[in-house]
């Protein structure tokens, strides 16, 4: 669940806490308040690292002694929390009400009928960042409310392009010249993204499509689009770095800490990443303190297109008490909670008003590149049978990057792959 540490900083922890929550599934209060849809609730999600979630959940149970939260922390591994949501959503057992979920999940959870669909005139969607919303629909209905967005950004030594009397890139061919040329007079390497075959695979490679103008699936998933010259085209950006030696054959190796660690270590010049890397870089001890900067991500012509991370919040379809669980999704994405979402979270919110605050902006000086990085971001590969979807890109990829076949070879093979997963395979 990359809008975990790794996509934001937020919700990990190394066990499930689930000590003392014997007959979960059944509620003492089944009785009247059941039947107005109100009452005692419980959220799940990935756990909580910096602990800023139950004082805001404290507050909410003193506002709503009838309808308290009781908070379930799931394993820090994505496949591990979706596994146990899902286990517990087809059992039909009522154990969860409100899940946070990655959003990448959205449209399997929403086509399996585990969450809810949602009024979409109970949520302000008109206040939050316009993309993020995108990433809480499936079929045209609104099935969750987003809760916390990301966008990769491109961290790069700002002190070594100074000194060459450059400016940070805004092509690939910027990049590419940069990395090829400057990164090596100074012992380090060139750029690095999360190239491990992983989600995160999945992420870099879905960006380097759609900056070139590709895509993967049709938004709905029905169709499948990546035979096509641009998806080629965003293909070869990555394999002509790793064969023309501005991506370290090292870099294959990285997921979001590994390549974190390398460029706040001084050995990267640029570094593809998300927002979380901006605090953990510019802290004492970092050999990059005072010394990086970030921009948008680049593409072929200019800007490029970075990919929405983030969760959503949803009601399970076996939620006993919806409309608490809706007041609750309305609490958490209120602008007074979602600014401590920032504040004490570091995780970056869905709130749009929130990026233009001067205040916030002096404490955390990425929001206005991030805000930038977020309105022209897509979310992942919409589909039912997304899980399969990215094991397919990640497999495929791989094979790109160590130049074992073709951008032509993987396009075409990509295509084949996914076909019988196409909502109308």
């Amino acid at each position: 669940m990359r809008w975990t540490r790794a996509a934001g900083r937020a919700l990990l922890v190394a066990a499930v806490v689930l000590a003392g929550y014997a007959g979960f599934g059944v509620r003492s209060d089944a009785g009247a308040a059941a039947s107005t849809g109100r009452g005692p609730l419980t959220l799940v999600t990935a756990g909580d690292l910096t602990d800023y979630l139950p004082p805001l959940l404290d507050d909410w149970n003193e506002a709503h002694p009838g309808e308290r939260v009781t908070l379930v922390e799931l394993p820090d591994s994505a496949d591990e929390t979706r596994a146990q949501m899902i286990s517990e959503l087809r059992s039909g057992r009522d154990r969860f009400d409100v899940l946070n979920i990655d959003v990448a999940w959205t449209s399997e959870f929403a086509a399996a009928g585990w969450i809810a669909p949602l009024d979409r005139g109970r949520f302000p969607l008109d206040a939050f960042l316009r993309p993020v919303v995108d990433t809480a629909t499936f079929d045209g209905r609104l099935y969750a409310v987003p809760y916390v967005t990301n966008a990769g950004l491109l961290y790069y030594r700002k002190d070594i392009l100074d000194q060459e009397g450059e400016q940070p890139p805004r092509t690939w061919a910027e990049l590419a010249r940069q990395a090829r040329t400057i990164a090596p007079k100074y012992g380090l390497d060139g750029y690095a993204g999360q190239f491990l075959p992983y989600e995160g695979l999945t992420v870099n490679v879905t960006e380097a499509v759609h900056s070139a103008g590709g895509s993967i699936l049709r938004d709905d998933g029905a169709r499948v689009t990546v035979d096509s010259a641009a998806a080629r085209t965003g293909l070869r950006f990555l394999a002509d770095g790793v064969r023309d030696g501005w991506i370290s054959r090292d870099a294959l190796g990285y997921k979001e800490e590994e390549s974190r660690q390398a460029f706040q270590d001084g050995r990267l010049l640029f570094l593809r990443n998300w927002p979380y890397v901006y605090a953990d870089a510019g802290a004492s001890g970092s050999k990059v303190a005072g010394r990086f900067g970030a921009v948008p991500l680049p593409g072929p012509d200019g800007p490029g297109t970075s990919v929405l991370g983030g969760s959503d919040l949803a009601v399970s379809s076996h939620a006993r008490h919806p409309a608490s669980a809706a007041d609750l999704i309305s609490y958490l994405t209120s602008e007074r909670v979602q600014r401590q979402v920032l504040t004490k979270g570091s995780l970056p919110p869905v709130r749009a008003a929130l990026y233009e605050d001067p205040e916030l902006v002096r404490a955390y000086p990425y929001l206005p590149t991030l805000r930038q990085s977020v309105l022209s971001a897509v979310p992942r590969p919409k589909s039912p049978r997304y899980d399969q979807v990215s094991l397919a890109v990640q497999a495929v990829a791989q094979d790109v990057m160590a130049l074992r076949q073709t951008p032509e070879q993987a396009a075409a093979r990509l295509a084949r792959e996914l076909g019988p997963l196409s909502r109308r395979g």
